[in-house]
């Protein structure tokens, strides 16, 4: 009878201790660094959705690329979904030299990143970037990029500076991704001659009649791929929270759907991802494997708590 009784209590002190949190509470708060792009505010808003549900408190700061890698180096930061490669090499090279931030892994691959013309301009023989220069006057001699800062604006500024490219004179106007897109529309509705950056996934971009230029060389134009950065020893600190950003990867597809009603709709990146992940809860389940809610408990359940 006492071994009944015994075993029973015990049975119960088990059944009433809460769950251990499965960080500590000093990673409660997840920092994102946010530059603007709609690809990056759309998967910052994923991932904090989903955070959102596991008891998490995340924010988000817009800054440029270069300020994101120095806040992340002095911890002002916990991370960046942004680290586009190779174009950002010459950005992230020091920090990565002197281990002031950590790579925790990809998030995207397959994408691009160039400069790019319309079809029709490709079609009239400007096919590689050193066509360009024959045609400085149809172009206004212009390069439309993003904002001051970016790494796609240097490496155009670059290779304008490079005698060989046959580009002297030409400028780049900066401007932000939604300015340089309303050019970009205006020119293509008058069939005017343009030059500007393009990247994938994008789905205002997908929809346009493109070519990317040839003859980018090393510059870092071309195929990418897109690393998650953190501050030094995040991921050892917020084990938890680190398992869910290691799993965390996007495919084109799923970027490009969360991108459309924020571009074409004006609608919020982090409400148009928390949509489509209602629509699409499976896609989620590769991010938990491994994870928890805060509390320690279930974290499969509290996002599809989340998402109803």
């Amino acid at each position: 009878m006492k071994t009944k009784l015994i075993a029973a209590l015990l049975g119960a002190t088990v059944l009433a201790t809460p769950a251990l949190a499965a960080d500590p509470e000093s990673c409660k708060a997840v920092r994102f660094g946010d530059v603007g792009w709609t690809d990056i505010q759309v998967a910052t808003g994923a991932a904090s959705v989903v955070l959102e549900a596991l008891g998490y408190a995340p924010e988000a700061k817009t800054l440029t690329v270069a300020l994101a890698f120095g806040a992340l180096k002095s911890k002002d930061l916990d991370i960046f979904l942004g680290n586009w490669m190779p174009s950002q090499t010459a950005e992230v090279k020091p920090y990565m030299d002197e281990k002031s931030i950590d790579v925790i892994g990809a998030n995207l691959e397959g994408a691009g990143y160039g400069i790019v013309v319309p079809q029709y301009v490709a079609d009239a023989g400007v096919k590689a970037l050193t066509d360009m220069g024959a045609h400085k006057d149809k172009f206004n001699g212009k390069f439309y990029g993003i904002e001051a800062g970016n790494d796609g604006n240097r490496i155009i500024t670059e290779m304008i500076a490079k005698p060989e490219n046959n580009l002297a004179g030409f400028e780049v106007v900066e401007s932000s991704e939604a300015g340089m897109l309303t050019e970009a529309e205006k020119a293509i509705k008058n069939n005017e001659w343009i030059a500007f950056l393009g990247w994938t996934p994008h789905p205002v971009m997908g929809e346009m009649k493109l070519h990317y230029l040839d003859g980018m060389g090393d510059s870092g134009f071309g195929s990418a791929t897109v690393y998650t950065n953190s501050r030094v020893g995040y991921v050892a600190e917020c084990p938890n929270a680190g398992k869910f950003f290691q799993n965390l990867k996007f495919t084109l597809a799923m970027e490009g759907a969360m991108m459309g009603p924020v571009l074409k709709d004006g609608a919020d990146p982090k409400e148009s991802a928390k949509t489509w992940l209602k629509a699409n809860p499976d896609a989620v389940k590769p991010w938990l494997d491994g994870v928890t809610a805060f509390d320690g408990g279930d974290a499969a359940a509290a996002v599809a708590a989340a998402l109803k």
